[in-house]
């Protein structure tokens, strides 16, 4: 039976949004439309495939005055930033700039005897799990070099950003590219699964938490599809003995707490060389009090909600400050002789959840 997905948005823990889901004979039924339609696109030459993508991206761009505030509403990053499109045309237009070469053949031997070569051909359907810390930037990396390389494409994006892939569906559609070839579905976790191990895709991307990416691959065993899973990282910073103090805790407290902390590549922990510990600490303190925390409808916003819950919680208040003041760095997990050794507070968890709902990176 048909589930409904809700966007619960962070600024107050509305329902900002509700899709219900395929059922699993719709869904299959659309994968086999998009598995029909993939030939015929394929076939297209290069240079219109290469042309609808950057069309698509750019009726992208046209929509983003409406794109700044839904993000806000669904995910909470603060209009102030403008949104993603920047990145988003930055990375579709260079992926289309180099398709021609990184497409063509590879000649291995051409001689009398033998003419040897590796060619590039689509997968066929690709589908593509997108997450909602960065909804935009993390679908494109994917949907634009899989459609130029004559794909067809299969969007389910994460619950909590459930417009994204409408805008994306729209754009590119209004572009030309048909809408067997590229399509915007909502599924529950249970219809994935059945696709996937019915070996409906050739390939699934994932950008989301690790026990999602444990969750795709039990899934898809057996059917020998390809996987690509980005999970994330555990990425620490170091501060050496001669670094600029200032630079270093602007760099990596921006690192920590841009977007709420919710980057694949965010800052999660700091290591600083004994001598600077004092001051890096001090400098980071007061890089981390200079933001300010509020609705990330209002301009002044520097650190919105994040996409795990609403913004008024248990130690957060709506005025921006904390409910509880502690000093970044309190707290003293371990020491080592001979070294001091903190850890700076990182925004949010990491990974949520066992689910691949990308909602959970």
């Amino acid at each position: 039976m048909p589930q409904t997905i809700r966007c619960i948005s962070p600024i107050d823990g509305s329902v900002y949004a509700e899709r219900p889901t395929l059922d699993a004979e719709t869904a299959f039924f659309e994968v086999t439309r998009a598995r029909a339609a993939q030939p015929e696109w394929a076939a297209r030459p290069l240079d219109a495939r290469i042309a609808l993508v950057r069309d698509g991206v750019a009726r992208l761009g046209a929509m983003n005055d409406d794109i700044v505030p839904e993000l806000a509403w669904q995910m909470g990053r603060p209009v102030r930033f403008g949104g993603e499109f920047g990145g988003v045309a930055e990375r579709a237009t260079h992926m289309a700039d180099i398709a021609a070469r990184a497409l063509a053949p590879t000649m291995v031997e051409d001689s009398p005897a033998f003419r040897r070569y590796i060619a590039r051909v689509p997968q066929g359907v690709v589908l593509v799990i997108a997450p909602w810390n960065y909804p935009y930037l993390t679908a494109i990396n994917t949907v634009a070099p899989a459609l130029i390389a004559g794909n067809a494409v299969v969007l389910k994006h994460a619950s909590q950003t459930p417009l994204v892939g409408e805008r994306l569906a729209r754009a590119f559609h209004a572009a030309g590219v048909p809408a067997d070839v590229f399509q915007n579905v909502f599924l529950d976790h249970a219809t994935t699964s059945a696709l996937i191990g019915a070996g409906a895709f050739d390939f699934v991307n994932f950008t989301g938490s690790v026990g999602g990416g444990q969750a795709i691959e039990r899934a898809a065993a057996g059917t020998f599809t390809g996987l690509g899973l980005e999970l994330g990282g555990k990425d620490p910073g170091y501060v050496m003995e001669d670094a600029d103090i200032d630079a270093a805790a602007a760099t990596l407290i921006d690192g920590a707490l841009f977007n709420a902390g919710q980057c694949c590549c965010g800052i999660e922990r700091i290591y600083v060389h004994e001598s600077r510990f004092d001051a890096f600490v001090d400098k980071a303190v007061a890089v981390a009090e200079a933001l300010t925390l509020g609705n990330p409808l209002d301009e002044a916003t520097s650190l919105g909600a994040d996409g795990a819950g609403p913004l008024c919680r248990s130690g957060a208040r709506p005025d921006g400050r904390g409910g509880g003041r502690r000093r970044a760095g309190a707290d003293r997990p371990g020491e080592v002789p001979g070294r001091r050794w903190r850890h700076l507070p990182h925004a949010a968890d990491p990974d949520r959840g066992g689910s691949f709902d990308a909602g959970d990176a």
